[in-house]
C-alpha cells in the first residue's frame, strides 16, 4: 500500500564559485532553514532525515554526514546517507518521498550539497579505475565523445548545443540563486567561446559551483495543513530509479538502457500516456549543452534523432510546449550533490507557484530528472499541483 507524498517547501543557498564565509555544516543549514521556513515546519517536526553527497572524493571528507549530524537536525533521529554519484541529489529525494509513500514517517527533511571549492571535482574523477581504460579528462573529456556519437547519428546542426546553452543561462539570469546570470549571452557568443572537448565549447559546460538544496517532504495530512492555508504543495505522482554497469559489451551511452526503463516506469507510475502533451515544465540534468536533445529522446519526449528538432523549434523555451530548465539548469548552477535536488526542487517550485520570475504559467505538472556516473545512475519523479487519485 502506498499513501500519498508531497513537497511542503524547499530551501537552497545561493550558488557561488566560493563559499569561504560557511563551513560544509553552516552552508547545509542555510537550505535547511530556508526549506523549513517555505514549508511552515519545525526541525522537531521532522521525523527523519536522509542526506545525498557525491564521491566524497569531490570535498577530501570522508563521511561528512556524521560529523555534520548536528547541524543537519539529525540527532537522535534515523539519518540515511544515499550515493549514487552526480545523480545523488533526486535519489535522495526519491527516497525521502518513497519513506513517506511507504508510512514509515510523516515529514522527512531531504539535503544534499557541494562545496567543490574545498577540493577539485576534476581531479577526482580523473583517479584511474581498476580494469578500466583512463580517460584522465574529467567528466568533459567522458562525454565529449557521446556528444559527437549523438550528432552523428542524428544529423543534428552543430549549433543546437549553443542554443540549449544561451536559453538556459538567459533563464538563470532570472533566477536570484543561480551561480551563473548572462542575460546577454547568444548562440553567437556561445560558438565563439574556447573549445574545451570537442565538440563540447566553454560556454556549453557546467560550472562549478559551492551549494546545497533542502526539501521537506510530509504525508496527507500535512500537505493538507499546507493547503489550508492557502499555499500550494507539489504532490508526488510517481517516482523512479535505474541503474546500469558503466562498460559492458554493446552498451549504448547515448541513449542508455537504464534511463529508457526509468522513465517508462516513472510515467506508469504518474499515469501519464504522452510525456509531451502532459508536462508543463521539466528540470532535466544537463551538465553539456547537448544533453538536452539526448535526454529529450532517452525519456521518451521525441523519438530518437529528433530530440535536437524540439530545441531548434523553440519548443523548450519558456513559453514552449515543453519548457526545460526554466529555472537556468546545471549549465547555469551545479554544486555537483545538490545538482541533482535542485532539479527536483525545482520542478517543484514550478507547481507550487513559487517560481517568480522564471515561472511557467499555469504549470500543473512538472519532471524533476537526475543522472550520474558514466550516464548509469537515473532517478527521476513527477509532481503536480493536485493530488494524485
Amino acid at each position: 500500500m502506498s499513501f500519498p507524498a508531497a513537497v511542503l517547501g524547499t530551501g537552497q543557498t545561493n550558488h557561488v564559485t566560493k563559499r569561504t564565509d560557511v563551513s560544509m555544516a553552516g552552508m547545509c543549514r542555510e537550505a535547511i532553514d530556508r526549506a523549513l521556513a517555505d514549508s511552515g515546519v519545525t526541525i522537531a517536526e521532522i521525523d527523519a532525515v536522509v542526506v545525498g553527497k557525491a564521491p566524497d572524493f569531490f570535498e577530501g571528507v570522508m563521511m561528512p554526514e556524521l560529523y555534520m549530524a548536528d547541524a543537519l537536525g539529525a540527532v537522535g533521529k534515523p539519518m540515511i546517507r544515499v550515493h549514487t554519484a552526480g545523480s545523488v541529489g533526486g535519489s535522495t529525494s526519491v527516497v525521502a518521498a518513497n519513506l513517506v509513500q511507504a508510512g514509515v514517517h510523516r515529514k522527512v527533511l531531504a539535503v544534499s550539497w557541494e562545496k567543490q571549492s574545498e577540493s577539485n571535482a576534476m581531479w577526482a574523477l580523473s583517479i584511474p579505475v581498476p580494469f578500466t581504460m583512463p580517460v584522465g579528462a574529467g567528466a568533459g573529456g567522458y562525454f565529449a565523445p557521446h556528444v559527437r556519437s549523438y550528432i552523428r547519428r542524428s544529423s543534428a546542426p552543430l549549433h543546437i548545443g549553443a542554443m540549449v546553452a544561451a536559453k538556459d543561462r538567459r533563464n538563470g539570469a532570472k533566477n536570484p540563486l543561480a551561480h551563473l546570470r548572462q542575460p546577454d549571452i547568444t548562440v553567437e557568443s556561445v560558438l565563439a567561446s574556447q573549445m574545451l572537448w570537442d565538440p563540447i565549447r566553454f560556454d556549453e559546460t557546467c560550472p562549478s559551483s559551492d551549494g546545497a538544496c533542502a526539501l521537506v517532504i510530509g504525508d496527507a495530512e500535512a500537505a493538507e495543513a499546507v493547503e489550508a492555508t492557502g499555499r500550494k504543495v507539489a504532490w508526488v505522482h510517481g517516482t523512479a530509479m535505474r541503474t546500469e554497469p558503466t562498460t559492458y559489451a554493446g552498451r549504448d551511452q547515448v541513449n542508455p538502457q537504464a534511463g529508457r526503463d526509468a522513465a517508462a516506469a516513472l510515467w506508469e507510475a504518474a499515469g501519464i500516456k504522452d510525456p509531451l502533451a502532459e508536462i508543463d515544465a521539466a528540470e532535466i540534468y544537463v551538465p553539456f549543452s547537448w544533453f538536452e536533445p539526448m535526454w529529450l529522446e532517452n525519456l521518451g519526449f521525441a523519438a530518437q534523432g529528433e530530440g535536437w528538432k524540439l530545441t531548434e523549434k523553440g519548443e523548450t523555451e519558456i513559453g514552449g510546449q515543453l519548457p526545460v530548465n526554466p529555472s537556468g539548469g546545471v549549465l547555469s548552477s551545479n554544486p555537483i550533490g545538490a545538482s541533482g535536488m535542485i532539479r527536483f526542487a525545482e520542478a517543484a517550485k514550478q507547481v507550487m507557484d513559487r517560481a517568480g520570475d522564471y515561472q511557467v504559467p499555469g504549470a500543473r505538472k512538472a519532471l524533476g530528472h537526475a543522472y550520474g556516473g558514466g550516464s548509469q545512475y537515473f532517478c527521476m519523479w513527477v509532481v503536480g499541483s493536485e493530488r494524485p487519485e
